[in-house]
């Protein structure tokens, strides 16, 4: 009887000595195994980076709570969850995470809190919801802040292009915790930042004199205006990450072409936001102006690199509104919204880390833009126009007076018209077999080099507007005519990352989580036969089973006692 009773208890020793085992050695070994098909569980290189760099413990305040919230609000929420703790695990110290709603502070304190929110472009959302006593509506913040012991930030997780259905914001939202999260984090222990260069000196940011991109950049990178006629040589251009050219009025000379030529053989990344017409909007009342074109000394340079900015407008029927004076009344001057195709609402973005899931970027005067073949440059286009789209060549009549009629719609038949270009590559330079400009010596010229381009065929799209009371600068895409903020800073935001690092934690937005909706006629049609299996079959297998144990050791221990 002792042997058997040690036999039996044996397998039972062994079992729960394995599971002993296997948490002593738990505590000693970490690792994670991932088996979702997308990678959901898995960070980013970039992101774990960031992540090893953590020195000190960090909070993450959730902000999205409410009573009764929509599936895919819980959805959202869970995922917010699921990636603390998944930073949390790759991370050296610890982050935790609690849910806060800015509802709970006391009034007093209440308003001052929220629009401290807006800072971070968290901006309270109405939400509709299924209550016991009806749809009722619910205010939520769709953010997150993050916390050391010293500073705080925040991100909005909310986001999507426009016409999106709510299960794709709600998808393309998922897919971006992981960067903005991050990029939070970076934020706090990453205060240094890169220089960005804005050239002054031909007419650039004449509206805003920069507020706009100074106030986008602010605490990412550091900004600085630069007269490019000071520059001597091309080394002193080197040591900036970004060189923005905003909207000149004015010619370049040669000089200042070469200098950037080498800037970018140096593989130095340029953004040339470009008119190709010149038009006075002042005079665009009554008969109303002409937009000539202009040449600015620039498009053999970007004609090198394979892009052309192409003298003329492009009209859209996915337009903003411009007030114009429509009379007089009482002594008080009466202004007129009107439909201005000039201002095109551009919402169909390239699935890019710089665009994907932008939500609608307005343009003011653009050109259109045409590629030209340029060995070893790759050229991506950013955002597009919509689906009605037209190209007026310069010179071209702009009135007021032509909006007062409905557009006609069958002119507008052109589609989905490239509005921004990045180009990528080894790029050749303007200057290989011609003479160099005065001045520079031929030992320092360099025939071809690698960096990145991107050119847009507006030059106010990363230019705010003022405040119709005061005149005061607004944030980047703030309308003051249709009370609507644009994700230009947005985009702005986006592709300075990119080009400051592109395999950075940029390259997170690119993360794709496929939606997997069910079949909703077939659970109706096969109901009974899922829950029946769901149900019952575990059931009758531990049955099955359970018996094939209690008759194997009956006809065992029946042959022992014969």
């Amino acid at each position: 009887m002792k042997n058997s009773a040690v036999h039996t208890a044996k397998p039972w020793l062994l079992f729960f000595g394995g599971i002993l085992l296997f948490a002593l050695v738990a505590q000693f070994l970490n690792f994670r195994i991932d088996l979702t098909e997308e990678k959901r569980y898995s960070l980013h290189p970039a992101t774990e980076e960031v992540l090893s760099q953590i020195a000190e413990p960090l909070h993450v305040d959730i902000l999205l709570v409410g009573e009764n919230l929509p599936g895919g609000m819980r959805r959202l929420q869970k995922s917010v969850e699921e990636t603390v703790r998944t930073f949390n695990a790759y991370s050296p110290e610890k982050i935790t995470y609690s849910y806060f709603d800015p509802l709970s502070i006391e009034a007093e304190k209440q308003e001052e809190f929220v629009l401290s929110l807006t800072e971070y472009a968290i901006n309270p959302v109405n939400l509709s919801v299924n209550q016991a006593t009806g749809l009722q509506t619910q205010l939520i913040f769709p953010g997150i802040l993050v916390s050391n012991q010293e500073y705080e930030t925040g991100a909005l997780i909310l986001k999507g292009e426009r016409g999106m259905s709510p299960d794709q914001i709600l998808n393309q939202s998922i897919e971006n915790l992981e960067f903005e999260l991050s990029n939070a984090i970076r934020k706090l222990i990453s205060p240094e930042s890169s220089s960005i260069a804005m050239i002054m000196g031909h007419g650039e940011m004449s509206s805003d004199e920069g507020y706009g991109m100074v106030e986008a950049l602010d605490g990412d990178f550091e900004l600085f205006k630069v007269p490019l006629e000071q520059a001597n040589t091309p080394a002193d251009l080197v040591g900036f990450k970004i060189i923005f050219i905003q909207g000149p009025k004015e010619a370049f000379t040669e000089r200042e072409i070469y200098l950037l030529d080498q800037y970018v053989m140096s593989g130095g990344n340029l953004v040339v936001l470009l008119d190709g017409v010149a038009v006075d909007i002042e005079n665009a009342g009554g008969e109303g102006t002409l937009a000539m074109p202009v040449d600015l000394g620039l498009d053999q340079l970007l004609f090198r690199y394979g892009i052309r900015v192409n003298k003329d407008l492009i009209q859209d029927l996915s337009f903003g509104y411009i007030p114009v004076m429509g009379g007089d009344f009482g002594g008080q001057p009466q202004m007129v919204s009107l439909p201005w195709p000039f201002h095109i609402l551009a919402g169909r973005m390239q699935d890019h880390a710089i665009t994907k899931g932008l939500d609608v970027v307005e343009f003011r005067f653009a050109s259109s833009l045409d590629t030209v073949k340029a060995e070893g440059v790759h050229k991506t286009p950013l955002i597009f126009s919509s689906d009605l789209s037209r190209i007026l060549p310069a010179p071209t009549r702009v009135a007021f007076s032509d909006m007062e009629q409905e557009p006609d719609v069958k002119q507008f038949v052109l589609k989905n018209l490239p509005l921004a270009y990045l180009l990528e590559g080894e790029f050749s330079s303007l200057y290989k077999n011609r003479f160099l400009p005065e001045g520079f010596a031929k030992a320092d010229f360099k025939e071809s080099g690698e960096g990145k381009v991107v050119v847009i065929g507006d030059g106010d799209v990363f230019q705010a507007l003022t405040n119709l009371e005061d005149g005061t600068p607004l944030a980047l895409g703030e309308d003051p005519f249709s009370q609507t903020t644009f994700a230009n800073k947005l985009f702005l935001k986006n592709l300075a990352q990119y080009l400051s690092d592109p395999e950075g934690i940029i390259a997170s937005r690119t993360r794709t989580f496929q939606i997997r909706p069910l079949n909703k006629a077939k659970i109706a049609q096969e109901k009974t036969f899922w829950q029946g299996l769901n149900v019952l079959a575990p059931v009758i297998v531990l049955l099955i089973f359970g018996g094939i144990v209690w008759w194997n050791r009956k006809n065992k221990y029946s042959r022992r006692v014969n």
